[in-house]
């Protein structure tokens, strides 16, 4: 039974639903998750987004600045990075920890590019690497450049994939370095 200010079978302030969808406003008065509003334009019935509709979101959004849109491959390594059940998509929760990871870094680029050329060399990749706490050899840093640059400079797009690559290695190193299993055989040895 639908009661006057509480549309739909459920009750809720959407249709069939009991209070709102995850960012929306629950109740009368209460603001919506600024970030809801990009996400709710791509996200389907579903309430998730894949690398295509992050695409989209991220474009809409203007979180680039002005920087060239992100690709979609980026898009698809930011969706794995946080897809913890596997399914290729994200929901609202993990869209707003990927827009906080993004905006840090994002400010960090920006404090790196010191020539303000929208790029960062090799130099300035080690320094923003360094100071995100990786100590890693020249020839690391070097394997990574070459990667992620073109023409030795790297793209904000290419600098966002290269972060993502490294929080998703780092994690999965991190778990098999603290599992058990790991420490007993390394001791055994």
């Amino acid at each position: 039974m639908a009661y006057p200010g509480h549309p739909g079978a459920g009750g809720g302030y959407y249709p069939g639903g009991y209070g709102g969808a995850p960012g929306g406003p629950a109740f009368p008065g209460q603001t919506q998750d600024p970030l809801y509003g990009y996400f709710a334009a791509v996200a389907g019935q579903d309430g998730q987004i894949d690398a295509d509709e992050l695409q989209r979101c991220l474009t809409q959004s203007g979180i680039a600045g002005g920087y060239k849109p992100f690709n979609l491959e980026t898009c698809r390594l930011m969706v794995s990075m946080l897809d913890r059940d596997m399914s290729g998509t994200m929901g609202f929760n993990e869209f707003k920890e990927l827009w906080a990871v993004l905006n840090g870094w994002r400010q960090h680029f920006i404090s790196f590019d010191t020539d303000r050329s929208g790029t960062v060399d090799p130099q300035e990749l080690q320094k923003a690497l360094t100071t995100m706490g990786f100590r890693l050899s020249p020839q690391a840093v070097n394997s990574i450049a070459k990667r992620y640059s073109t023409n030795g400079k790297i793209t904000f797009d290419d600098y966002i994939a290269c972060c993502v690559k490294l929080r998703a290695l780092t994690g999965e190193f991190y778990k098999v370095v603290s599992s058990p299993q790991f420490i007993q055989c390394v001791m055994s040895v």
